[in-house]
């Protein structure tokens, strides 16, 4: 699905499904050198439960125009343009790693757009370190390997998640080598330090609607512990551990679905379709 933002291309993936504006709406946004293909066993299944999905690429990344956006406020103020340009009046914005911190960001600076908020990855402040930092200002495709090897905690699957012989690692790792290959230059540290720059520390304490944070057990990304201040500023949040690394989506797929459609379900539900 295309739409116009701001005058350029945005690219939402809608999980085999037309986007229905009328259907209740679940926003999924992708972190740092990513796209919309990290969720792409989550959209396809929320769309085909009766949830109209959105799944964009970020500007400059993937298949959206632009260049990439600087600060995670001016990321968020395209997420919420997005939304009126899908004719999305209210929707569920769930959101990995700097895509946490989007959505974060959204549900304090506009609450009535927001009817939940899953936080998957998330910590404040989201530091990177001055290594990585400088490895992806001066060596991306060092930082990639470094970020490929530090989001799994795995090199292959578990039994019921990618085929037999899947590299969940390789798979992660390609696809930031292909956002290396057709982005901005330096696109992985215009995203690091987006998110290192990213300092509202009011905004977990605003957020009002059904919140769940989705943590890896075996993260060393944001570990659980990194999340702490935000879990104790949202009121009546929830938190549902997974035995994942970082890359959570790919490694405990199951889970994260299961959390989501629970929280999805608080938010608006819906007669279930399939």
């Amino acid at each position: 699905m295309l739409l116009d933002v701001h005058g350029l291309q945005a690219y939402c993936h809608t999980g085999g499904k037309a986007f229905d504006p009328s259907l209740p709406a679940v926003v999924l946004i992708h972190g740092a050198q990513n796209d919309h293909s990290v969720w792409a066993w989550q959209s396809r299944a929320l769309a085909h439960r009766g949830y109209a999905v959105l799944a964009p690429d970020l500007p400059g990344h993937g298949r959206s125009s632009g260049p990439p956006l600087p600060t995670v406020e001016t990321m968020t103020a395209w997420v919420l343009a997005l939304l009126d340009a899908a004719g999305a009046g209210r929707a569920l914005l769930a959101g990995h790693s700097m895509g946490a911190l989007i959505a974060l960001e959204a549900a304090h600076r506009a609450p009535q757009r927001v009817g939940g908020l899953a936080l998957l990855g998330a910590a404040f402040p989201m530091r990177v370190s001055d290594a990585l930092l400088e490895a992806a200002r001066t060596g991306q495709d060092a930082a990639i390997d470094m970020v490929a090897a530090w989001s799994h905690a795995a090199w292959l699957p578990g039994p019921s998640r990618a085929g037999p012989g899947v590299s969940v690692h390789n798979t992660a790792r390609r696809l930031m080598q292909r956002m290396a290959a057709r982005g901005a230059p330096q696109l992985l540290h215009t995203d690091f330090a987006a998110c290192n720059a990213y300092a509202n520390g009011e905004a977990a304490a605003s957020v009002a609607c059904p919140t769940l944070f989705v943590q890896g057990r075996k993260d060393v990304m944001t570990p659980p512990r990194a999340a702490q201040s935000l879990t104790g500023a949202v009121k009546h949040a929830r938190v549902v551990g997974v035995d994942a690394g970082h890359a959570m989506m790919s490694e405990a797929p199951d889970a994260v679905l299961d959390a989501l459609l629970r929280l999805a379900a608080d938010a608006h539900p819906v007669q279930a379709t399939g």
